[in-house]
């Protein structure tokens, strides 16, 4: 018996032992990860320049070791007030879109640049960069490039956004660590005593618990976040280099200038804090401050909120902010239903208005269902020159919103604008545009009273996105641009004469940005990027589409490796994520594109093309249902979808049936383990940082309304751990041990690990340090793509 196994066992080792330290990826794949990404492309208020913004992709696993504190919901790096991992620029440009040359901007050594910002007026940028101990204000020129840091400020970063635009482009708005601040409260030696929480029932209601991570646990957990979320408000005057305190250090959440630039609105956190939620659910205030730093008027003083409902809202104010056209007007949200979806009445929220000197609150409008959620607007928005206001309502129980216009002047009544499907992907009407205004604020664009619509113009065969005009008084939209057939184009950004700038690609030609003017002129190419993986371009891809037996429309996009030869049937990789619909009609939309250029990264599953592996990507898995009841059926329809993918993959002939794999990321690997335990469809699995025990998320996960207590046997149904003992199939599972994302607590892959090996199943289980819900270490990523070639060349090949 041993002499039998024994060529197996000398070829094992070499590629799933667990040999101590990180594994490098394929020659092949490391080319890939280094080549550089085609940079972010930012337009400028003014519509004369351009960013071109490369982001530094892989930080190191010793990056992400650095000490990192989790309080209520947020990451931080201790030494320097800032996030955890803050993003890092690679590169920076300025692109003038008349001479179309691009001037790149020196980055100071040692230090990690984040995402630049615009000012209103286009001649400047603001930028954040963090060095080893804090984080700073630095300040570019759009003229000439020059980028100089602001002295002797150091910047809070640690909780919200930590600074604004000033009206005029002069100055800014900043949250800094306050002066004599001291060191960090250190941890006692010994705890102080238990940790104890206690619901009363005569106090409070039952309210379904999202599952949170990264709370605070204790009380020193408090006195930390205490330490780090308070700031001072700093205003900076960019002509002088002046920094001068408004008020007194806060909890400061957040804050924002108006529009006549006259006034703040300051948010700030308070006590008693919870171990419950996250710090935007802890006790909240807003005041309206002068440019002294005092309280004018207090807007909200909201309280604790752990009794939210599923799918519901707090209480009270919520979305406070400016009005963009006005002075100096305050606007909000408030629910008439007590923030519960499920109580009956006429209309569940009102749009108030409160102008200074802030006495009296006006009702703009009310709407039958939740203002927000799944409209095209998000919630409430004015056109620039301040005549009209549009709002979305959304339904809840349908999933259905409607968009409403209504003039700014008295007596108007709202006009619907669009009533349709919040999933269909065939009639989306597109999203209006903004314009960033001199204030700072930005309003939605509205030029001879039509509105700028941008939108993906899905199709049956692939997105063609689009430029529209809708004309406001007649709701009737004129096509400024659509897509062409053979590549994908996206509107990257309108410039105030109307002319736009379009992102074009091809499965053959990288990502460049084209210039195209008003009138009749020729369209101008402004970046000239080239490919830097043509190695790739041997990889064939296409849209497939076919048929669930149910009749619910099903579509992947085919890969086909470097090296496929026609007639082949390779092995083949199957990869997916599940999504909720109500109808079958929305559920068969197809999303994405077949034109777009395909350069893989991070732990891409496309990498598996350069091991030779066919590759149905986002294989389509529509669970459809009324909101209610739609995953009673989760495990026969995703079978069912799965079954048909590979199906149809062996009717193309391009794939061996016997010798296909499934994997999937989050709820793509509660899919993933539930068709191996479900089904003897697949040779193996891979499931990434998934949820596998619902009973772990008692209250509800994805779009699930109902309690474990509510739907039990559902959630027994569902739960791939409940059916250790009837896997088919081996299966890898890997998970980030910082994962933070709600519900993929680590311990799901643990558990599901524990039950598999228990049972004598086929498994494998890799756990990723430092990493979250999603791998970004370049140590981490290469052993990623090393661990998953080598489950399928072991179980495919």
């Amino acid at each position: 018996m041993v002499t039998r196994l024994r060529p197996a066992l000398l070829l094992l080792p070499a590629l799933l032992s667990a040999a101590d330290g990180y594994r490098n990826s394929a020659p092949e794949i490391q080319r890939v990860l280094d080549a550089p990404l085609p940079p972010a492309f930012s337009l400028s208020p003014d519509g004369a320049r351009a960013l071109l913004i490369e982001n530094r992709r892989y930080p190191s696993v010793r990056d992400l070791a650095r000490t990192m504190l989790r309080l209520a919901g947020t990451r931080v790096d201790p030494r320097t007030h800032g996030p955890h991992n803050p993003p890092r620029l690679r590169s920076l440009a300025i692109l003038d879109l008349q001479t179309r040359q691009s001037l790149p901007i020196a980055l100071p050594q040692g230090v990690a640049f984040g995402t630049p910002r615009w000012s209103p007026d286009g001649g400047r940028f603001a930028l954040l960069g963090t060095t080893d101990d804090r984080v700073q204000l630095w300040i570019g020129e759009a003229k000439g490039g020059a980028l100089r840091k602001v002295p002797d400020l150091r910047i809070n970063a640690a909780f919200g956004d930590p600074l604004d635009w000033m009206p005029g482009s002069t100055s800014l708005l900043v949250k800094a660590v306050p002066a004599g601040l001291g060191p960090m409260p250190l941890a006692p030696e010994a705890p102080e005593g238990p940790r104890i929480q206690e619901h009363d029932p005569a106090k409070g209601k039952a309210v379904g618990m999202a599952t949170f991570q990264d709370l605070l646990q204790n009380r020193h957990d408090e006195v930390l976040f205490e330490y780090f979320a308070k700031a001072q408000l700093v205003l900076v005057d960019l002509k002088s280099n002046q920094a001068r305190p408004l008020g007194r250090p806060a909890l400061l959440s957040s804050v924002a200038p108006s529009p006549d630039g006259k006034h703040i609105l300051a948010g700030f956190v308070h006590p008693p804090f919870s171990y419950l939620v996250t710090a935007d659910r802890f006790p909240h205030r807003q005041e309206v401050w002068d440019l002294a730093g005092r309280t004018v008027h207090t807007v909200a003083d909201l309280p604790l909120a752990e009794d939210i409902p599923l799918e519901g809202v707090r209480k009270g104010p919520r979305g406070i902010g400016w009005i963009p056209t006005e002075p100096a007007t305050l606007h909000w949200t408030e629910a008439l239903d007590g923030g519960d979806p499920k109580v009956k009445v006429p209309h569940r929220d009102r749009l108030m208005a409160l102008p200074a000197p802030f006495r009296e609150a006006r009702e703009l409008a009310r709407t039958e269902h939740r203002m927000g959620g799944g409209g095209r607007l998000g919630g409430a928005a004015w056109t620039e020159d301040g005549k009209h206001l549009l709002y979305a309502e959304n339904e809840r129980e349908r999933r259905w919103t409607r968009t409403w216009v209504v003039a700014t002047n008295p007596g108007s009544e709202p006009r619907k604008l669009w009533d349709m499907s919040a999933l269909d992907r065939y009639k989306n009407p597109g999203t209006p545009m903004m314009r960033l205004l001199p204030s700072g604020h930005a309003a939605l664009r509205c030029d001879g009273g039509a509105l700028w619509l941008s939108g993906q113009g899905a199709t049956p065969k692939g997105n063609r996105p689009f430029l529209d005009r809708l004309d406001l008084a007649t709701f009737q939209a004129r096509r400024i641009f659509q897509c062409g057939e053979d590549v994908l184009e996206q509107v990257a950004g309108v410039r105030p004469d109307g002319s736009f700038v379009t992102r074009r690609e091809s499965p053959v030609a990288p990502p460049n940005h084209f210039l195209h003017p008003t009138g009749r002129g020729e369209t101008v190419q402004l970046t000239h990027f080239k490919d830097p993986t043509p190695e790739l371009r041997k990889v064939q891809k296409r849209l497939v589409r076919y048929k669930r037996p149910d009749g619910v429309d099903l579509s992947f996009t085919l890969y086909l490796p470097p090296d496929y030869k026609e007639g082949e049937r390779r092995p083949a990789l199957v990869w997916a994520y599940p999504m909720e619909f109500t109808d079958p009609g929305t559920a068969g939309q197809v999303s994405g594109s077949p034109n777009s250029f395909s350069t893989p990264s991070g732990i891409s599953h496309l990498f598996m093309l350069l091991k030779g592996y066919v590759v149905l990507d986002d294989a389509t898995m529509p669970v459809v249902g009324t909101p209610e009841k739609v995953n009673d059926t989760f495990i026969e329809q995703i079978v069912a979808s799965a079954s048909a993918a590979i199906a149809k993959a062996d009717e193309l002939g391009v794939i061996d049936p016997k010798r296909v794999a499934v994997g999937g990321h989050s709820y793509g690997a509660f899919m993933t383990a539930n068709l191996l335990a479900n089904a003897n469809l697949f040779k193996c699995g891979i499931a990434r940082s998934g949820a596998y025990n619902r009973t772990l998320t008692p209250f509800g996960f994805q779009s699930e309304r109902r309690t474990l207590w509510e739907a039990p046997d559902m959630y027994v149904k569902v739960s791939p751990f409940m059916k250790a003992n009837a896997f088919s199939a081996p299966v890898l599972l890997i998970h980030g041990e910082a994962d933070n994302n709600s519900g993929t607590f680590p311990i799901q892959s643990e558990r599901l690990f524990q039950g598999l090996k228990g049972n004598n199943k086929a498994v494998r289980y890799v756990t990723l340090p430092h990493e979250s819900h999603g791998y970004v270490g370049r140590e981490s990523v290469e052993h990623t793509l090393w661990e998953m070639g080598a489950w399928l060349d072991r179980h495919l090949k």
